[in-house]
């Protein structure tokens, strides 16, 4: 029997979660004030960094005694950066609950060598923030972009902690509120919520932070492109729009251009409302869909960006070749690119909701989910018939 397909699809079938979505007003042309051919280090070049900095200062709300630097290799270098010159201060919390927090962990343990606590969660649930020691130094990611949980808000951080928190937020950054008074360092890229391209990195450090690095020496080699200080003080001209190395200006361009979209829609409210939408409509199809669920056990830990769902319906032989099997046929009609689970996570679908994708191509989408499991389930009856 076959199945037909809907007939409506989506617009734009670029669901994947990082890089993600262009803006949906963005077009190649909108990139042609960029300072191409010149040095970073001329003042038109400095100018657009700076205005980077600045811009992401005001979307955010960052306030302004927090420091905010662009530096190499997405967040995985200004994550990897901040643990490098930051931590053996002090014991060291470490927090993972999917693929991107247990890569934290061996970091700490395995290459810096840390005595560090260790609490881990499942793909799906979360750990007890509350119950990890503030007085230490704390590592977590905000949201889990494999897993689709996130920290449902700071409330659990203590304002008085002696600790620092170290803050892994790029698929949250620019989607969901973060409490900067108990975040002392905030690291993302660009390529998740505001679609802008790789390879470029967003350091946000408190005060409590920069004094912690004035005062503190890591026992360990640090190379070029993490060092922070020199001489006990720090390079200010990181968070002034003097890169540690290269920085490519097309990208930094397509980030401003991002950025203008994001005033455009009413800032940081704004970008949060779309992910918002997008991702109910998504809560909604599963909540009437007896064969689908979130990977997110608890409904105040789900994501409202990377929103991870597994299949449920018990006649599913093998989840991960029917999940596998389900994102091919969706790709091959060109409807849903890029949807498939991180290789890390337990088999099913990863849809991204960031506040670049638009809420009519989520429900454009959503019938095909239907119709391409149904055409799966329908190949996999046919299979084990009896001959």
């Amino acid at each position: 029997m076959v199945i037909a397909p809907p007939v409506v699809r989506p617009v734009n079938p670029r669901f994947s979660s990082g890089p993600c979505a262009k803006p949906p007003t963005w077009t190649l042309d909108t990139l042609s004030d960029a300072a191409l051919g010149r040095s970073h280090r001329a003042a038109v070049s400095k100018a657009k960094l700076q205005a980077a900095i600045e811009g992401t200062r005001e979307v955010l709300d960052i306030p302004a005694d927090y420091r905010i630097g662009i530096v190499p290799a997405s967040d995985t270098g200004a994550f990897e950066m901040a643990m490098w010159s930051l931590l053996g201060a002090r014991p060291v919390e470490m927090a993972a609950w999917e693929s991107f927090g247990a890569g934290w962990v061996q970091d700490a343990v395995r290459q810096l060598k840390l005595q560090a606590r260790i609490h881990r969660a499942p793909y799906g649930r979360i750990v007890d923030m509350a119950a990890l020691n503030y007085d230490y130094d704390v590592c977590f990611t905000w949201n889990g972009t494999t897993s689709g949980v996130r920290v449902p808000s700071g409330d659990v951080i203590p304002a008085g902690r002696a600790g620092l928190t170290l803050c892994d937020a790029t698929s949250a950054a620019f989607a969901q509120n973060m409490p900067w008074d108990k975040l002392d360092v905030t690291t993302f890229s660009w390529q998740k919520v505001m679609g802008g391209e790789a390879a470029h990195g967003m350091l946000v450090l408190s005060p409590r932070t920069v004094a912690r690095l004035k005062r503190y020496t890591p026992p360990w080699p640090l190379p070029k492109i993490f060092r922070l200080t020199k001489d006990g003080k720090l390079i200010e001209g990181i968070f002034e729009g003097a890169t540690i190395n290269t920085p490519s200006m097309l990208v930094v361009e397509d980030y401003l251009v991002a950025l203008d979209w994001a005033r455009a829609i009413g800032g940081l409210s704004g970008l949060i409302a779309r992910a918002d939408a997008n991702a109910q409509a998504i809560f909604d199809f599963v909540a009437c869909t007896p064969w689908i669920d979130t990977l997110a056990e608890d409904p105040a830990t789900r994501s409202n960006t990377s929103v991870c769902l597994k299949f449920t319906d018990p006649r599913i032989a093998d989840v991960a070749a029917f999940a596998g099997a389900v994102v091919q046929r969706l790709e091959a009609c060109g409807v849903a690119l890029d949807i498939g689970a991180h290789r890390d996570a337990p088999p099913g679908l990863r849809i991204w909701c960031g506040a670049t994708v638009e809420t009519t191509d989520i429900q454009a989408l959503l019938p095909w989910l239907s119709w391409a499991f149904a055409t799966e389930l329908q190949a996999q009856a046919d299979v084990t018939a009896p001959q």
